[in-house]
């Protein structure tokens, strides 16, 4: 009887010791607390490690051939108008300054967040369009732009376009053939945003439009039937358009193009001087900011006609470095759409690729007297502010869904169904029969 007193507290130390060793072992909890501590840190070199590095690499070299363009095209005019060589090149820098910032804050958001907005997103877009025919700075008898020309809406509706584009199709799923969900509607919708754009007027900016939907509807899964009558319908009316003279600018330059194909001194001025300014440069070029078209014979040396003084002043090598980076941000942006996480993703990484390798197809083509010339800037290199930052903030889109990718391929819950089934046999039992074991301990203790 003595002892009795002795083993019961000695036989339930040992028990709760046992289950304290099992069930809660400290370690977690003292990890737990210590994690806050370290959390910027490791956001911060968890954002860097996700970001693309081929597509900063690509973009930033197209931004770095802007800048030395921008000045070499602009330090003898902003000298004449301002008496500072650098002060329309500081205005460019400070264009793309804002543009990296939009670019690395949307490449930081989750892009799925944007699917929830897309129809406010495509309404303002269209509010601003009215805006500009309504209340729009008459330049050159057009109106395309706000606010003193800051403000460029019809560049705003081409990213705009493509983000609902990508939300909407992604919905649709198999209703995409059927001319009630998919064909009607598609052609509504892209008529009305584009139909606005050819009022101000601005037939490049409607063609991107155009192309960039068209593209983006056919990869979701529309049939070529539908897009054969959509683009029949599109053409159709752009050629009215032309007949009726209400695009008379367009038409005298389609005139002048179909002149020029057996006539070459029949071409546009623009071309023309485009053409001599590639038979200057040869090629090796004349020298960086020794070209001698952009002093009062190129119009928009700054803009429209920038990749002529990439001819002239860095020859033939350095327009084809410049092509080359445009096919590289196409390929990466194509292999970013295919490894997306979902459809919305894999269709707005395709509808930016689509949309910025177009515009610089349009650019270069022009200079080249392939097509009739618009008033397409060349993307990342043009001086234009409205431009670049909507060309960077669809960039950041981008990057956002390869950044997607990447943290569902590095988080550890992804890696442990990975392990599970491809090597079930190693690591992947062992994590998952020490989960199951401890969540076995934690119910036991929440029953006692």
């Amino acid at each position: 009887m003595a002892d009795r007193p002795l083993e019961q507290p000695s036989f339930v130390d040992a028990e709760e010791s046992t289950n304290y060793a099992v069930v809660a072992p400290p370690v977690p909890v003292r990890n737990v607390r210590s994690a806050p501590v370290a959390r910027p840190a490791e956001r911060q070199r968890r954002f860097i490690a996700t970001l693309d590095p081929y597509l900063l690499i690509i973009v930033g070299c197209l931004l770095a051939v802007g800048l030395m363009m921008v000045y070499s095209t602009t330090f003898d005019w902003s000298y004449q108008t301002y008496g500072d060589e650098s002060t329309i090149f500081l205005r460019h820098a400070g264009n793309m300054v804002i543009g990296v910032i939009v670019m690395l804050l949307l490449a930081f958001i989750d892009y799925r967040v944007w699917r929830r907005f897309a129809v406010l997103l495509l309404l303002v877009v269209i509010g601003l369009l009215i805006a500009v025919l309504i209340f729009g700075d008459d330049t050159f008898g057009a109106r395309r732009s706000l606010i003193g020309g800051s403000l460029q809406p019809g560049e705003a509706a081409e990213l705009g376009i493509v983000v609902y584009m990508a939300a909407w199709l992604s919905s649709l799923r198999a209703k995409i053939r059927s001319v009630t969900y998919g064909l009607i509607p598609f052609s509504i919708l892209v008529g009305i945003v584009g139909g606005l754009v050819l009022f101000q007027p601005d037939v490049s900016t409607a063609g991107m439009i155009f192309l960039s939907s068209g593209v983006m509807f056919f990869l979701a899964g529309a049939s070529l039937l539908q897009l054969f009558i959509a683009g029949s319908t599109a053409g159709g009316i752009g050629l009215m358009l032309l007949v009726s003279q209400r695009l008379g600018y367009a038409s005298s330059r389609v005139e002048t193009f179909l002149i020029s194909v057996n006539d070459p001194t029949a071409a546009h001025y623009q071309v023309q001087q485009a053409m001599i300014a590639f038979i200057n440069g040869g090629w090796l070029g004349v020298g960086l900011g020794n070209g001698r078209q952009k002093f009062g014979f190129l119009p928009a040396p700054h803009t429209d006609s920038i990749f002529a003084v990439i001819g002239e002043e860095l020859g033939v090598i350095g327009a084809t470095i410049v092509v080359l980076l445009y096919v590289a941000f196409a390929i990466r942006g194509f292999q970013m759409s295919r490894r997306s996480v979902d459809t919305f993703g894999s269709l707005l990484a395709a509808g930016v690729t689509v949309w910025v390798v177009s515009k610089a197809l349009l650019n270069i083509a022009v200079m080249t007297a392939l097509v009739p010339p618009t008033g397409a800037p060349l993307p990342f290199i043009s001086f234009g502010g409205s431009s670049l930052v909507v060309l960077l903030a669809g960039t950041g889109l981008l990057i956002s869904v390869g950044r997607v990718r990447a943290r569902q391929g590095q988080s550890p819950e992804r890696r442990s169904v990975v392990a599970s089934y491809d090597g079930g046999r190693g690591n992947g039992r062992t994590h998952l029969s020490r989960s199951s074991s401890s969540r076995s301990a934690r119910q036991k203790t929440s029953a006692e």
